[in-house]
Protein backbone atom coordinates (compact mmCIF):
# COMPACT_ATOMS: atom_id res chain seq x y z
CA UNK A 1 0.00 0.00 0.00
CA UNK A 2 1.25 3.69 -1.00
CA UNK A 3 0.35 6.59 0.69
CA UNK A 4 -1.32 7.91 -2.69
CA UNK A 5 -3.19 4.61 -3.37
CA UNK A 6 -4.87 4.53 0.20
CA UNK A 7 -8.02 6.50 -0.17
CA UNK A 8 -8.64 6.58 3.40
CA UNK A 9 -5.18 6.70 5.33
CA UNK A 10 -5.28 4.74 8.11
CA UNK A 11 -4.82 7.31 10.80
CA UNK A 12 -7.91 9.12 9.38
CA UNK A 13 -9.93 6.14 9.57
CA UNK A 14 -8.83 5.86 13.28
CA UNK A 15 -9.79 9.60 13.68
CA UNK A 16 -13.20 8.86 11.95
CA UNK A 17 -14.05 6.15 13.96
CA UNK A 18 -12.51 7.78 17.26
CA UNK A 19 -14.32 11.32 16.52
CA UNK A 20 -16.16 11.95 19.33
CA UNK A 21 -13.13 11.29 22.04
CA UNK A 22 -10.54 12.57 20.21
CA UNK A 23 -12.87 15.85 20.14
CA UNK A 24 -13.20 15.38 24.38
CA UNK A 25 -9.05 14.96 24.21
CA UNK A 26 -8.88 18.13 22.58
CA UNK A 27 -11.19 20.28 24.65
CA UNK A 28 -9.17 18.79 27.62
CA UNK A 29 -5.99 19.97 26.30
CA UNK A 30 -7.34 23.34 25.96
CA UNK A 31 -8.83 23.81 29.24
CA UNK A 32 -5.73 21.84 30.77
CA UNK A 33 -2.48 24.14 28.97
CA UNK A 34 -4.91 27.74 30.03
CA UNK A 35 -2.98 29.47 32.52
CA UNK A 36 -4.28 33.00 34.09
CA UNK A 37 -0.90 33.87 35.64
CA UNK A 38 1.40 33.12 32.38
CA UNK A 39 -0.54 33.43 29.42
CA UNK A 40 2.64 32.71 27.14
CA UNK A 41 2.00 29.34 28.12
CA UNK A 42 -0.96 28.49 26.11
CA UNK A 43 0.50 30.78 23.33
CA UNK A 44 3.50 28.64 23.22
CA UNK A 45 1.41 25.33 23.43
CA UNK A 46 -1.21 26.32 21.05
CA UNK A 47 1.59 27.17 18.30
CA UNK A 48 2.71 23.54 18.87
CA UNK A 49 -0.37 21.89 19.71
CA UNK A 50 -2.72 23.18 16.85
CA UNK A 51 0.04 22.64 14.22
CA UNK A 52 -1.39 19.87 12.44
CA UNK A 53 0.20 16.63 14.00
CA UNK A 54 -1.80 13.19 13.55
CA UNK A 55 -2.14 12.64 16.99
CA UNK A 56 -1.46 9.23 16.78
CA UNK A 57 -0.69 8.50 20.41
CA UNK A 58 -3.69 9.57 22.12
CA UNK A 59 -5.73 7.73 19.22
CA UNK A 60 -4.14 4.59 20.35
CA UNK A 61 -5.03 4.94 24.13
CA UNK A 62 -8.76 5.23 22.77
CA UNK A 63 -8.57 2.53 20.64
CA UNK A 64 -6.71 0.26 22.64
CA UNK A 65 -9.52 1.31 25.49
CA UNK A 66 -12.62 0.86 23.25
CA UNK A 67 -11.12 -2.51 21.48
CA UNK A 68 -10.89 -3.81 25.27
CA UNK A 69 -14.82 -2.84 25.88
CA UNK A 70 -13.57 0.17 27.70
CA UNK A 71 -16.75 2.78 28.23
CA UNK A 72 -15.31 6.14 29.59
CA UNK A 73 -14.29 8.41 30.80
CA UNK A 74 -10.81 8.03 31.67
CA UNK A 75 -9.47 7.26 28.42
CA UNK A 76 -9.69 10.91 27.23
CA UNK A 77 -7.60 11.62 30.49
CA UNK A 78 -5.37 9.30 29.44
CA UNK A 79 -5.03 10.18 25.42
CA UNK A 80 -4.54 14.06 27.02
CA UNK A 81 -1.78 12.89 29.30
CA UNK A 82 0.24 11.08 26.46
CA UNK A 83 -0.28 14.01 24.52
CA UNK A 84 1.06 16.77 26.88
CA UNK A 85 4.09 14.51 27.48
CA UNK A 86 4.25 14.37 24.21
CA UNK A 87 4.51 18.25 23.47
CA UNK A 88 6.68 18.63 26.27
CA UNK A 89 9.50 16.09 24.97
CA UNK A 90 9.10 18.15 21.47
CA UNK A 91 9.60 21.85 22.94
CA UNK A 92 12.91 20.28 25.03
CA UNK A 93 14.03 18.28 22.10
CA UNK A 94 13.63 21.72 19.68
CA UNK A 95 16.17 23.51 22.14
CA UNK A 96 18.77 20.62 22.53
CA UNK A 97 18.80 20.14 18.56
CA UNK A 98 18.61 23.83 18.58
CA UNK A 99 15.91 23.15 15.43
CA UNK A 100 13.60 25.46 14.04
CA UNK A 101 11.44 23.97 11.81
CA UNK A 102 8.69 21.46 13.04
CA UNK A 103 5.84 20.01 10.99
CA UNK A 104 6.99 22.67 8.67
CA UNK A 105 6.53 25.28 10.91
CA UNK A 106 8.93 27.51 12.92
CA UNK A 107 9.69 25.55 15.98
CA UNK A 108 8.52 27.46 19.44
CA UNK A 109 12.29 28.09 20.70
CA UNK A 110 13.09 30.48 17.32
CA UNK A 111 9.35 32.34 17.93
CA UNK A 112 10.23 32.88 21.58
CA UNK A 113 13.14 31.85 23.15
CA UNK A 114 15.31 28.71 24.38
CA UNK A 115 13.93 29.55 27.84
CA UNK A 116 10.28 29.87 27.12
CA UNK A 117 10.58 26.34 25.22
CA UNK A 118 11.95 24.60 28.09
CA UNK A 119 9.85 26.32 30.84
CA UNK A 120 6.49 25.50 28.97
CA UNK A 121 7.61 21.76 28.27
CA UNK A 122 8.14 21.28 32.06
CA UNK A 123 4.32 22.98 32.86
CA UNK A 124 3.05 20.21 30.01
CA UNK A 125 4.71 17.09 32.36
CA UNK A 126 3.24 18.87 35.43
CA UNK A 127 0.02 18.81 33.67
CA UNK A 128 0.53 15.55 32.43
CA UNK A 129 1.20 14.13 36.31
CA UNK A 130 -2.15 15.76 37.14
CA UNK A 131 -3.96 14.05 34.64
CA UNK A 132 -2.50 11.03 34.86
CA UNK A 133 -3.41 11.08 38.78
CA UNK A 134 -7.01 11.40 38.19
CA UNK A 135 -8.18 8.03 36.75
CA UNK A 136 -7.41 6.79 40.22
CA UNK A 137 -5.43 3.45 38.78
CA UNK A 138 -1.85 3.02 40.33
CA UNK A 139 -1.24 0.68 37.52
CA UNK A 140 -1.53 3.57 34.89
CA UNK A 141 0.31 5.78 37.04
CA UNK A 142 2.88 3.68 37.27
CA UNK A 143 3.05 2.87 33.41
CA UNK A 144 2.79 6.44 32.46
CA UNK A 145 5.21 7.80 35.18
CA UNK A 146 8.02 5.55 33.93
CA UNK A 147 7.27 5.94 30.32
CA UNK A 148 8.44 10.07 31.23
CA UNK A 149 11.36 8.63 33.03
CA UNK A 150 12.52 6.41 30.06
CA UNK A 151 11.97 9.39 27.72
CA UNK A 152 14.40 11.16 29.03
CA UNK A 153 16.96 8.70 29.64
CA UNK A 154 16.70 7.72 25.98
CA UNK A 155 17.19 11.07 25.24
CA UNK A 156 20.19 11.73 27.46
CA UNK A 157 21.65 8.62 26.51
CA UNK A 158 21.43 10.03 22.45
CA UNK A 159 23.57 12.51 23.71
CA UNK A 160 26.15 10.67 24.92
CA UNK A 161 26.29 8.36 21.95
CA UNK A 162 24.87 10.23 18.87
CA UNK A 163 27.97 11.43 17.78
CA UNK A 164 30.33 8.47 18.91
CA UNK A 165 31.15 6.35 15.60
CA UNK A 166 31.48 3.17 18.51
CA UNK A 167 27.26 3.32 19.15
CA UNK A 168 26.43 0.16 17.45
CA UNK A 169 22.66 -1.07 16.92
CA UNK A 170 21.91 -2.16 20.45
CA UNK A 171 22.64 1.20 21.62
CA UNK A 172 20.40 2.62 18.63
CA UNK A 173 17.47 0.39 20.05
CA UNK A 174 17.33 1.16 23.62
CA UNK A 175 18.24 4.97 22.60
CA UNK A 176 14.32 4.86 20.20
CA UNK A 177 12.64 2.68 22.52
CA UNK A 178 13.24 5.28 24.83
CA UNK A 179 12.70 8.29 23.69
CA UNK A 180 9.97 6.88 21.06
CA UNK A 181 8.65 3.78 21.57
CA UNK A 182 8.08 4.22 25.25
CA UNK A 183 5.26 6.50 24.93
CA UNK A 184 4.17 4.79 22.24
CA UNK A 185 3.70 1.22 24.27
CA UNK A 186 2.54 3.49 27.38
CA UNK A 187 -0.38 4.80 25.29
CA UNK A 188 -1.66 1.34 24.49
CA UNK A 189 -0.64 -0.44 27.69
CA UNK A 190 -2.28 2.29 29.50
CA UNK A 191 -5.51 1.96 27.07
CA UNK A 192 -6.32 -1.70 27.85
CA UNK A 193 -5.55 -1.39 31.46
CA UNK A 194 -7.93 1.13 32.41
CA UNK A 195 -10.29 -0.72 30.13
CA UNK A 196 -9.54 -3.85 32.93
CA UNK A 197 -8.53 -6.10 29.79
CA UNK A 198 -6.80 -9.76 30.61
CA UNK A 199 -3.11 -9.85 30.64
CA UNK A 200 -2.70 -11.68 27.88
CA UNK A 201 -4.08 -8.50 25.88
CA UNK A 202 -2.59 -5.80 28.02
CA UNK A 203 1.19 -7.30 26.79
CA UNK A 204 -0.28 -7.94 23.19
CA UNK A 205 -1.05 -4.06 23.07
CA UNK A 206 2.05 -2.99 24.79
CA UNK A 207 4.03 -5.32 22.34
CA UNK A 208 1.90 -3.85 19.64
CA UNK A 209 2.77 -0.37 20.18
CA UNK A 210 6.88 -0.99 21.37
CA UNK A 211 6.75 -2.20 17.55
CA UNK A 212 4.89 0.48 16.43
CA UNK A 213 7.06 2.98 18.12
CA UNK A 214 10.43 1.55 16.70
CA UNK A 215 9.17 1.28 13.19
CA UNK A 216 8.06 4.68 13.43
CA UNK A 217 11.11 6.01 14.74
CA UNK A 218 13.31 3.88 11.98
CA UNK A 219 10.98 5.66 9.10
CA UNK A 220 11.77 8.78 10.50
CA UNK A 221 15.41 8.55 10.31
CA UNK A 222 15.14 6.93 7.08
CA UNK A 223 13.20 9.47 5.56
CA UNK A 224 15.86 12.05 6.59
CA UNK A 225 18.18 11.26 4.16
CA UNK A 226 15.49 10.04 1.30
CA UNK A 227 12.36 11.90 2.36
CA UNK A 228 10.32 14.95 0.46
CA UNK A 229 10.93 17.93 2.70
CA UNK A 230 7.59 19.09 1.39
CA UNK A 231 5.69 15.89 2.93
CA UNK A 232 8.03 15.21 6.18
CA UNK A 233 8.38 18.84 7.68
CA UNK A 234 11.73 18.63 8.17
CA UNK A 235 14.91 19.52 5.99
CA UNK A 236 16.52 16.50 4.31
CA UNK A 237 19.88 15.69 6.00
CA UNK A 238 19.21 17.49 9.31
CA UNK A 239 20.19 14.68 11.27
CA UNK A 240 23.36 14.95 8.91
CA UNK A 241 23.72 18.26 9.91
CA UNK A 242 22.88 17.73 13.75
CA UNK A 243 25.71 15.06 13.80
CA UNK A 244 22.82 12.08 14.82
CA UNK A 245 24.15 9.03 14.35
CA UNK A 246 21.16 7.13 13.30
CA UNK A 247 20.42 4.21 11.71
CA UNK A 248 21.55 4.27 7.90
CA UNK A 249 24.35 5.68 9.18
CA UNK A 250 25.14 3.23 12.07
CA UNK A 251 25.19 0.50 9.40
CA UNK A 252 27.04 2.54 6.82
CA UNK A 253 29.94 2.91 9.58
CA UNK A 254 29.86 -0.74 10.38
CA UNK A 255 31.04 -1.30 6.66
CA UNK A 256 33.19 1.44 6.07
CA UNK A 257 36.55 1.41 4.93
CA UNK A 258 39.54 3.35 6.21
CA UNK A 259 39.11 6.30 4.20
CA UNK A 260 35.50 6.16 5.11
CA UNK A 261 35.83 5.87 8.86
CA UNK A 262 37.87 9.17 8.64
CA UNK A 263 34.86 10.71 6.38
CA UNK A 264 32.43 9.90 9.57
CA UNK A 265 34.85 10.72 12.16
CA UNK A 266 35.31 14.14 10.69
CA UNK A 267 31.62 14.79 9.84
CA UNK A 268 29.53 13.32 12.96
CA UNK A 269 31.90 13.31 15.57
CA UNK A 270 34.10 16.28 15.29
CA UNK A 271 31.67 18.53 13.64
CA UNK A 272 33.77 19.55 10.60
CA UNK A 273 31.48 19.60 7.81
CA UNK A 274 32.34 21.24 4.09
CA UNK A 275 29.65 21.88 1.42
CA UNK A 276 29.21 18.46 -0.57
CA UNK A 277 29.64 16.54 2.79
CA UNK A 278 25.72 15.24 3.03
CA UNK A 279 25.50 14.23 -0.68
CA UNK A 280 28.80 12.09 -0.02
CA UNK A 281 27.36 10.36 3.20
CA UNK A 282 24.46 9.88 1.22
CA UNK A 283 26.55 8.41 -1.62
CA UNK A 284 28.49 5.93 0.81
CA UNK A 285 24.79 4.97 2.68
CA UNK A 286 23.68 4.20 -0.87
CA UNK A 287 26.82 2.35 -1.46
CA UNK A 288 26.57 0.02 1.52
CA UNK A 289 23.00 -0.54 1.03
CA UNK A 290 22.58 0.72 4.19
CA UNK A 291 19.13 3.03 3.43
CA UNK A 292 17.66 -0.49 2.05
CA UNK A 293 18.99 -2.74 5.40
CA UNK A 294 17.07 0.14 7.28
CA UNK A 295 13.56 0.03 5.39
CA UNK A 296 13.92 -3.97 6.08
CA UNK A 297 14.22 -3.43 9.61
CA UNK A 298 11.37 -0.77 9.47
CA UNK A 299 9.31 -3.07 7.65
CA UNK A 300 10.20 -6.12 10.26
CA UNK A 301 9.38 -4.16 13.08
CA UNK A 302 5.58 -3.21 11.70
CA UNK A 303 5.26 -6.94 10.76
CA UNK A 304 6.07 -7.34 14.94
CA UNK A 305 3.27 -5.12 15.74
CA UNK A 306 0.69 -6.35 13.11
CA UNK A 307 1.88 -9.92 14.36
CA UNK A 308 0.60 -8.52 18.20
CA UNK A 309 -2.62 -7.07 16.82
CA UNK A 310 -3.29 -10.75 15.59
CA UNK A 311 -3.26 -12.12 19.20
CA UNK A 312 -6.67 -9.56 20.10
CA UNK A 313 -10.07 -10.19 19.83
CA UNK A 314 -11.61 -9.42 15.81
CA UNK A 315 -12.69 -6.12 15.46
CA UNK A 316 -13.37 -3.13 13.27
CA UNK A 317 -10.86 -0.86 15.79
CA UNK A 318 -8.01 -4.19 15.44
CA UNK A 319 -7.91 -4.14 12.05
CA UNK A 320 -7.19 -0.42 11.56
CA UNK A 321 -4.31 -0.57 14.65
CA UNK A 322 -3.23 -2.96 12.08
CA UNK A 323 -3.14 -0.69 9.00
CA UNK A 324 -1.70 1.69 10.90
CA UNK A 325 1.52 -0.49 11.45
CA UNK A 326 1.37 -0.70 7.69
CA UNK A 327 0.68 2.78 7.17
CA UNK A 328 3.67 3.84 9.16
CA UNK A 329 6.53 2.29 7.06
CA UNK A 330 4.14 3.07 3.72
CA UNK A 331 5.78 6.64 3.50
CA UNK A 332 9.23 4.29 2.62
CA UNK A 333 7.57 2.81 -0.56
Amino acid sequence: MSLDEAATKPHEELAATLADGMEAVNLLIRERMASENAPRIPEVTAHLVEAGGKRLRPMLVLAAARMCGYPGPYDVHLAATVEFIHTATLLHDDVVDESRQRRGRPTANLLWDNKSSVLVGDYLFARAFQLMVEPGSLRVLSILSNAAATIAEGEVLQLSAAQDLRTGEDTYLRIVRGKTAALFSAATEAGGVIAGAPEAQVQALFDYGDALGIAFQIVDDLLDYQGDASATGKNVGDDFRERKLTLPVIKAVAQADEAERAFWQRTIEKGRQDEGDLEHAISLLHKHDALDATRQDALDWAARARAAMDTLPDSELRRMLSDLADYVVARIN
